[in-house]
């Protein structure tokens, strides 16, 4: 995997040149290396030797505290000595303000070794960085500050047991904490009560305390919440109560775990059902949970979304890594597995030796199709984190160009790892045949551990009805014009390669069938119509951004040794087995076909 990651970095994408700005100068490829190399030892050491036992012996609750392994908690120390959480932060933070394509380039190594582990600093992360952005001076000296350390830990808290993906239904509930509220040094100050489901690293002893940012609504002077997302603000709501310099008080706040959800995989993640302000804990002297206005009143979507669209990349980017470690695994065994002979002119000759499986067509198409899965899944991930670089360190059109891009492509870094690199995990286990079924094999753990990706950050539903219904539309379509201005670039690049000209042609009329597709579900203008089959148009969309992906690769990816063709085989695969599903899944697009918004519920 290092050397894809070298390559994707270095020859692809050019990392190095980003040292030519301010933000990053004191870096040079050698301390890019250093970090990688750091992260990809912890890793191994302290992630990869324990994932097994996380997923074996689960979190319990005992009614006071949650239970993990201390594999957990060493893992965890060894990931905050590092730095890494910091990573892309100011020196002044304690960070060492690294690019973002080469952070998430370290992250690789823990997601691949253990990603029930890695995630509890993805979350931490996630949420300080949301803080850096939208909350006030002291919040981020405070709150972000004490997260970037490993002091604290973080969670995301939106969904509650009503209200999973629909967040304009939920019920929780802050109201201003009495007369001084909008008087307190850390933020206008609310009490929360309400139930919050599904949150991940909602409850734990790894740090010495938990910040959680909630998602609630303020009613108005006649006691009522705002119908819809109206209403809905974000709070930051600790485990613990802390004053105005970040020490710990000693008082608990009104926030109790009620249960742990029990899970197919990611069981090393503990996984909340958490009650605020029921009354268990009485801060103050009275229920309610201590909660922190972030940003105004109302904004509470557009903050979370900050959080959210990240923490989508780096859903796709641990969906990658599950997929590339059955790869991996599953290459391993067929080198090793003897089985079947070669079949001559009179059939197969059971004098001669077994062979090993990997010399098989069938198993060698397994093999390749999960290559082009979860190497095309990398480059994608580290492409999108580029742009982020580009957004925010670039001039101002190749930055405007990039946060273009990044609306159009983030559902897609969300969801086609999530269904593709989960399809590689399958096919790692049909590779082991039985052997992949059982728990003596670790592919099968991959397989349940990805299963999630599907789901959380947004179901695949929702990121179809996000891309078709808003991102390729918006502004005119603005995004959608920069992508395929991207595309051309390099179909015109691939046309002066007599190699390569075949699948320029085949994308540049893949992304003229996308852009059909496209005018046809809107058609009519009526949304019921056009969105009916988003998800197909997800689909589809990520086929072709994942055939340019390869195309653009091939085109760095020149020599005749076995690495270079190793990538133009998985590119030559991707266009010729999977490319032509685009056709399929756009005909019910185009034609706005109606059967799956029509049937009713009773013909089932």
């Amino acid at each position: 995997m290092r050397q894809t990651l070298d390559f994707l970095l270095n020859d692809w994408l050019k990392v190095e040149a980003l040292n030519q700005r301010e933000r990053f100068a004191d870096h040079s490829s050698e301390t890019f290396g250093a970090v990688l190399d750091t992260s990809e030892r912890i890793a191994r050491e302290k992630f990869a030797p324990f994932n097994r036992l996380v997923d074996t012996e689960e979190p319990h609750f005992d009614g006071d505290k949650v239970h993990l392994p201390a594999a957990t908690k060493a893992a965890m120390d060894a990931f905050v000595e590092s730095g890494l959480l910091a990573a892309a932060q100011d020196y002044d933070l304690g960070g060492m303000q690294l690019p973002c394509v080469i952070e998430m380039a370290a992250k690789t190594f823990f997601s691949k070794a253990s990603v029930a582990l890695s995630g509890y600093p993805m979350l931490t992360k996630g949420n300080a960085n949301l803080l850096m952005a939208h909350g006030t001076d002291r919040q981020r000296e405070v709150f972000a500050a004490n997260e970037f350390s490993g002091r604290w830990f973080g969670t995301m808290c939106l969904s509650e047991p009503q209200a999973g993906s629909s967040l304009s239904d939920i019920a929780t509930r802050a109201e201003p904490d009495g007369d001084d509220a909008f008087a307190d040094v850390l933020g206008p100050r609310y009490r929360l009560k309400g139930n919050k489901m599904w949150i991940s690293g909602g409850e734990h002893e790894l740090s010495e305390n938990i910040i959680h940012l909630v998602l609630a609504k303020i009613p108005g002077p006649d006691g009522k919440t705002l119908p819809g997302t109206k209403g809905i603000s974000l709070f930051i709501v600790p485990k613990k109560l802390v004053n105005a310099t970040g020490e710990l008080t000693g008082e608990r706040n009104d926030v109790s775990l009620a249960g742990l959800n029990h899970k197919l995989g990611y069981r090393g993640t503990t996984n909340c059902l958490l009650n605020f302000g029921e009354g268990r804990f009485k801060p103050g002297g009275k229920a309610g949970a201590v909660g922190y206005l972030v940003g105004q009143p109302g904004d509470g979507l557009k903050c979370m979304f900050h959080m959210m669209n990240e923490a989508r990349i780096g859903v796709g980017l641990g969906a990658v890594m599950l997929g590339y470690a059955g790869y991996e695994a599953s290459l391993e065994y067929a080198r090793q597995r003897p089985q079947g002979r070669p079949i001559g002119p009179s059939g197969k000759d059971s004098s001669q030796a077994q062979r090993p499986i990997i010399e098989h067509a069938d198993v060698r198409r397994m093999l390749l199709a999960q290559k082009s899965f979860v190497e095309g899944g990398l480059a994608l991930s580290l492409f999108c984190a580029r742009l982020v670089d580009e957004e925010h360190t670039g001039d101002e059109a190749s930055a405007t160009e990039a946060k273009l891009l990044l609306e159009v492509l983030t559902p897609i870094a969300k969801s086609w790892p999530s269904e593709w690199c989960l399809e590689a995990n399958s096919l790692a286990i049909q590779v082991l045949g039985g052997y992949g079924y059982t728990r003596d094999f670790p592919v099968e753990q991959y397989w349940r551990d990805n299963r999630l990706n599907m789901i959380h950050e947004g179901t695949h539903g929702i990121q179809g009805l996000d891309l078709l219904g808003r991102k390729v539309v918006m502004n005119g379509g603005n995004a959608l014009m920069a992508l395929a201005g991207r595309i051309n670039a390099t179909v015109q690049q691939a046309l002066q390669q007599p190699a390569l000209a075949e699948q320029a042609n085949q994308l540049a009329a893949a992304m003229a069938r996308v852009g059909r597709a496209t005018k046809a579900a809107w058609a009519t203008g009526n949304p019921e119509e056009a969105l009916a089959n988003a998800t197909l148009y997800l689909q589809a969309f990520g086929h072709l951004v994942l055939a340019w992906v390869w195309l653009d690769l091939s085109l760095c990816a020149t020599g005749e040794n076995d690495f270079a063709r190793g990538k133009q085989a998985a590119a030559k695969y991707f266009f010729a087995y999977e490319l032509p599903k685009l056709a399929a899944w756009l005909e019910p697009v185009e034609r706005r076909d109606g059967l799956c918004r029509e049937i009713e519920d009773g013909w089932f």
